[in-house]
């Protein structure tokens, strides 16, 4: 199942340490090829020469050999590997990754790396519930890393609860599901709409709102890690999201987010309107910037374009739209009335008087409807994971 994978495994000082026996000899045997990373501290559990003679590589350690000054390449290292899995993962190992601490090899590598991550938290159940760990995993998995959850069971100090690693045949199930899923989306074209849109008032001022764009960043990026080649539209933000399937295409009106996507619309296999778009635009621009002088000043506003409705007249019986309603109050209604409106196959609805859910927001919680009356509710999760599910969804529903 992982034949040819090259999988990079990084082992942190946890009484866990040992089973990495197990999980490398499995890895081996399923195809894949491993290069091992162990802190000082994961040699007390287990021995480099262990890891070396199953992985059949010298085992990283340092960034050079004093003896010799021959350089371990960190950089390189990311560069090589498919996915990056940090197994155990100890509470301290957890708090530096999260917070940019790069004091060993496993960190500046997790740092330079540009594969998928993957950690296996592995601690005693109190430091595992404790809320500086708790932060940190939560920061993580906002970086987009995946987590592979702790588990119940008899700890090292004896205790009884979350905290364990997976086992390592529930890794290398959790490996084999990542690597499977990033096929599900592979030839398949995607549009993405994303952030504001800015309408002039004067060559200074404009109509705008507070879209940060996180969540059409973390859809593109959801759909490329699962093979779509991903065409981005956004208007002004500050964050993009970074892939090589990602083509990005920045646009500041809405006029210019309806001609883009028009030029594109119709080579998509799947198109997802995540962007905040303006429904109103001044008339009348001013071409010099508007000086004070005292009085009141009224701007006539025109509406933009619908470019969601505008698309879903041309939408083909082949392509999937999914559409977004964010709504102060009569969410659900309004929104299936946007499903049908704006002929949407799916619809996802969020909230702004929901607690984590907004502009912004790192967070967030969507309802989806489909035509078939079908309703998904999700917990309030990162945009991350909620990007995740919508992408997941669009692929069991329609493809």
């Amino acid at each position: 199942m992982l034949s040819g994978k090259k999988i990079l495994l990084a082992v942190t000082g946890s009484i866990a340490a040992y089973k990495t026996a197990f999980f490398v000899r499995l890895l081996v045997k399923s195809g894949a090829q491993v290069e091992v990373i162990m802190t000082d501290s994961a040699t007390d559990f287990i021995t480099p020469l262990t890891l070396s003679t199953l992985s059949k590589r010298p085992v990283h350690r340092n960034f050079f050999e004093k003896e010799s000054g021959s350089w371990d390449n960190h950089v390189e290292l990311g560069l090589w590997a498919d996915l990056f899995i940090v197994a155990p993962a100890s509470a301290n190992t957890i708090a530096k990754m999260a917070n940019g601490i790069c004091d060993n090899l496993l960190l500046a590598t997790y740092l330079s790396a540009r594969c998928p991550v993957m950690i296996a938290p592995a601690m005693d159940l109190d430091m595992m519930a404790h809320p500086a760990t708790q932060s940190n995993i939560d920061r993580l998995k906002s970086f987009g890393n995946l987590i592979v959850d702790a588990v119940n069971g008899e700890l090292a100090s004896g205790l009884s609860g979350r905290g364990r690693m997976s086992e390592p045949q529930d890794l290398i199930a959790h490996i084999e599901s990542f690597f499977n899923k990033k096929e599900s989306l592979k030839g398949k074209n995607i549009l993405i709409t994303s952030g504001p849109t800015r309408e002039p008032i004067d060559p200074v001022r404009f109509i705008g709102n507070h879209s940060s764009g996180k969540m059409g960043a973390a859809l593109a990026k959801a759909a490329a890690d699962q093979g779509a080649h991903v065409q981005f539209i956004t208007g002004p933000v500050s964050t993009l999201p970074t892939h090589p399937s990602i083509t990005i295409h920045a646009v500041n009106t809405a006029d210019e987010m309806l001609s883009t996507t028009q030029g594109l619309h119709e080579q998509q296999d799947i198109v997802i309107f995540a962007a905040a778009v303006a429904d109103y635009k001044p008339a009348h621009p001013s071409q010099t910037k508007n000086k004070r002088d005292g009085k009141g000043k009224a701007i006539d506003l025109v509406e933009n374009p619908d470019i969601a409705a505008i698309l879903g007249v041309n939408k083909k019986a082949t392509q999937v739209h999914l559409g977004f309603a964010l709504e102060t109050e009569s969410g659900e209604n309004y929104a299936q009335e946007k499903l049908i409106k704006k002929n949407f196959d799916l619809i996802a609805l969020n909230s702004i008087q929901s607690l984590g859910v907004g502009f912004g927001m790192d967070t967030n919680q969507v309802t989806v409807f489909d035509r078939k009356g079908e309703v998904h509710r999700s917990l309030l999760k990162t945009k991350t994971e909620i990007a995740e599910e919508l992408i997941d969804l669009i692929v069991t529903k329609y493809l």
